[in-house]
């Protein structure tokens, strides 16, 4: 009976025990999981933010939204209308030959451009290239719209955003992409008029690097939105203080310094033209470039012919 008497309460004891165990084991279960759920990586949130209002989107336009320069197709627009010579559309040629063989922005060639299309427009009036804008969308520039880019554009549209041009070309040319895109505006080098004609100058500067960061700043406070919430996305590394100003910067058909320092920064990248080379370079096509030279020296000999 002594034996049984000691066993007896043995083994309510170690009864006690396992419950006790058993629960501690639960508990530390439960714990565990609680903390396993705090320290999981989270997932990535979506983007962009829907009902956002002080989120916006700002895109480069050359390259980034549409495949080669807004201001040379524009040229060839205006070559159609007799604005200027042959010489001119040749010298528009190969600087838009250089730009895609090289896929940036060389700072001689992009002024020699604009003064070139500054002494073009002068004495005609603002109206005028407006319309002519909208007529040389349709002809040249329309079929040129990365549709990637575009798409990215109007998932922010979608999520209730702005979406902002952002490009040294023409301001009106500009206003009219963004508007044709169904985009919000565009900001963009802005040529001086008087009385509603162009007088061959620029206000101020061109928008081109830091220019553009100081737009977008200026424009973000005007309409009251968090830099850090917005994005901006560009191919050329010229861009790189717009894209550093925004939360969420995006490397668009990226040259080789900013994509270099996008992945240095860990910024998202997003390349939409095709083949080995044009990854490499920036290149939309070897043909293209044949196709500019081989179309201005049609247009040469067409004009020759002619007299």
């Amino acid at each position: 009976m002594a034996a049984l008497a000691w066993l007896t309460p043995r083994r309510r004891s170690a009864t006690a025990r396992s419950v006790l165990a058993g629960e501690a084991s639960a508990e530390a279960a439960r714990k565990s999981s609680q903390e396993a759920e705090v320290v999981a990586p989270p997932q990535e949130a979506e983007f962009p933010v829907h009902g956002d209002e002080r989120a916006a989107a700002f895109f480069d336009l050359d390259n980034t939204v549409m495949q080669g320069a807004a201001l040379f197709h524009f040229g060839r627009g205006l070559y159609k209308r007799k604005f200027f010579e042959t010489r001119d559309l040749a010298r528009f040629a190969w600087q838009q030959a250089w730009f895609r063989l090289a896929g940036v922005e060389d700072p001689e060639h992009m002024q020699d451009a604009r003064d070139s299309a500054l002494s073009i427009v002068k004495g005609h009036r603002v109206a005028e290239l407006k319309s002519i804008g909208e007529e040389i969308y349709d002809e040249y520039m329309a079929e040129r719209i990365w549709p990637g880019t575009r798409a990215l554009a109007q998932a922010h549209l979608d999520a209730g955003q702005k979406v902002w041009l952002v490009t040294a070309a023409p301001v009106e040319i500009a206003q009219v992409i963004a508007r044709r895109l169904g985009l919000t505006g565009a900001l963009g080098t802005v040529a001086e008029s008087v009385d509603g004609v162009y007088t061959g100058r620029l206000v101020g500067e061109p928008l081109h690097g830091p220019a553009k960061a100081e737009a977008v700043r200026a424009l973000a406070a005007a309409e009251g939105l968090d830099l850090s919430r917005c994005a901006a996305y560009s191919d050329s590394h010229n861009d790189i203080p717009m894209l550093s100003l925004v939360g969420h910067p995006y490397a668009i058909n990226p040259d080789a310094k900013l994509r270099r320092h996008a992945r240095e920064m860990d910024w998202r990248l997003r390349d939409y033209r095709t083949g080995r080379k044009a990854a490499k370079v920036g290149i939309p096509a070897a043909a293209g470039v044949g196709a500019v030279a081989g179309g201005t020296a049609a247009a040469i000999a067409l004009h020759r012919r002619r007299r």
